[in-house]
C-alpha cells in the first residue's frame, strides 16, 4: 500500500505512522511550576540527538486534550528553562502509565503515581529517583512543527546512574529493561542485545 499524509485516506482502522517509527524510547519529562509544584508526563517522540555536548529532543502535540491549553510540561519549561528526563524501566511502566493521565496543573504526578523525587544536582526540577537513569537539562531551543507540535531541544548538564546497572564498567540495559513504546498502544521491553562490528572493526 501506499499513502501521503494528509493527503490520502490509508484506509486502515489506526494511523500506522507511530507503528513504523518504532520503537521509540520514552522520555519521562519532569518540571516544575513557577511556584514549586512538580509535574512528570511521559513523552514517546523523544530521542537524543548528540553527544558533545550531549542533546536531547522531545515532542509535544502542544495542546491538552479539549481545552485550548499548552502542555503543562511545556509551560513549566518556558517559565524555568529546565526538566529532567528519567529513564523508564519496566519495573516502573505502571507508574509510568499513571502519570500520563490529564491533571490539574497543581496536581502532582510523583503523587499520584507513588513516586520518590530524586534530587537534582544541577537544575531544580527533581526525576524519579527509582529510574535507572536521569538527565538534567537545560533548554537550548524550542521550535514549532507544523501542525500545532513543538519540538523541545534541551542540553544536558547532569547525568544520573543508579550504580546496580553498571557492570564491568559497562550500562546493562538488560538489567533494567528498558520501556519503548510501539504503534496503537503498545510497548515493548528491552530483554536482549547483541553487537555488531563496523566494517573494518575488530
Amino acid at each position: 500500500m501506499f499513502y501521503r499524509p494528509g493527503h490520502d485516506d490509508h484506509g486502515l482502522p489506526h494511523n500506522p505512522y507511530k507503528a513504523i517509527v518504532s520503537p521509540r524510547p520514552i522520555g519521562w519529562i519532569s518540571t516544575l511550576t513557577r511556584d514549586g509544584t512538580a509535574n512528570l508526563a511521559p513523552y514517546s517522540f523523544f530521542n537524543g540527538v548528540a553527544d558533545d555536548p550531549p542533546m536531547v529532543m522531545f515532542s509535544t502535540t502542544g495542546k491538552k486534550i479539549g481545552r485550548d491549553e499548552v502542555k503543562d510540561s511545556l509551560t513549566n519549561i518556558r517559565d524555568t528553562g529546565e526538566f529532567c528526563v528519567s529513564i523508564v524501566s519496566h519495573a516502573l511502566k505502571d507508574a509510568m502509565n499513571l502519570s500520563s493521565g490529564h491533571y490539574a496543573p497543581d496536581e502532582d504526578e510523583f503523587t499520584v503515581a507513588g513516586l520518590e523525587k530524586g534530587t537534582p544536582n544541577v537544575v531544580k526540577a527533581p526525576f524519579v529517583a527509582a529510574a535507572p537513569a536521569a538527565l538534567e537539562c537545560k533548554l537550548f531551543k524550542e521550535i514549532e512543527l507544523p501542525g500545532g507540535a513543538v519540538m523541545v531541544l534541551g542540553e544536558v548538564v547532569g547525568i544520573h546512574i543508579r550504580d546496580e546497572h553498571i557492570t564491568d564498567g559497562i550500562l546493562d540495559v538488560t538489567s533494567y529493561q528498558p520501556m519503548a513504546r510501539l504503534g496503537y498502544r503498545d510497548y515493548s521491553a528491552v530483554t536482549d542485545i547483541f553487537s555488531l562490528n563496523r566494517p573494518g572493526q575488530k
